[in-house]
């Protein structure tokens, strides 16, 4: 199946569109090969994690638009992005560290391109506007909840933080700032700035969505009585 043309102004042309999505898998790749680091896993299990959490999300969204095959996998350039990221994380070990809390910062600045080049990429394959914002936030999320799912770890976005909400935004931004004929490379820059401005204070000034009070669970002393 041939891929549409790349007309859609938001994208600046493809080479717009190419450099946001490198930058993207560059981040999350950081973010991935952080977490696994600190997990102490092996080489090579920092590699997997780099390059699951890099390009899951894209891939996802790929096989929803029946982009075949996802870019991630048949484009070399997203595989060596996550594999420079995996070797920088491994061999510069301070340097990484010295930057406020790392996985956050890489993760947050992912979030936000991924939001925006995915929901752009649906866009350009013909889904509609509100398909679109929700694939912009599938890529966004996608390689993060695999990278909490592999760590053992429970998913960011099935918390109560503002992280899911955040790539929605910043889809919407895009998407239907391009429905409005306002697309162009600083909108683009716009929505990926929203996202990240967003994430960042929801951590910095503790936003949190509404969440449920959980049921006290039954004690043992509640759960002898019962069966007496």
């Amino acid at each position: 199946m041939n891929q549409p043309a790349l007309t859609l102004g938001a994208l600046d042309g493809h080479a717009l569109f190419t450099f946001l999505d490198l930058a993207g898998t560059f981040a999350f790749a950081l973010s991935g090969a952080v977490a696994a680091r600190e997990r102490g896993l092996d080489w090579f299990g920092v590699l997997v994690i780099a390059f699951t959490v890099a390009c899951g999300g894209g891939v996802l969204r790929d096989l929803c638009i029946v982009a075949i095959p996802p870019a991630g996998l048949a484009d070399w350039r997203y595989l060596l992005a996550a594999v420079i990221a995996a070797a920088l994380t491994m061999a510069s070990r301070g340097l990484v560290e010295r930057l406020a809390h790392p996985v956050v910062l890489f993760d947050t600045l992912g979030l936000g391109l991924f939001a925006v080049t995915g929901a752009q990429k649906a866009l350009l394959f013909g889904s509609n506007a509100e398909v679109a914002v929700l694939l912009g936030m599938v890529t966004a999320v996608g390689g993060g909840v695999a990278r909490d799912v592999l760590l053992n770890r429970v998913p960011v976005i099935l918390q109560r933080e503002i992280y899911a909400s955040a790539a929605l935004v910043g889809a919407a931004i895009a998407t239907f700032g391009d429905a409005l004929g306002l697309a162009s490379p600083a909108l683009t820059w716009c929505a990926v700035a929203a996202c990240f401005a967003l994430r960042m204070a929801s951590l910095r000034f503790r936003w949190n969505l509404p969440r449920f009070k959980r049921r006290r669970e039954p004690d043992a002393v509640d759960s002898l009585q019962e069966r007496e």
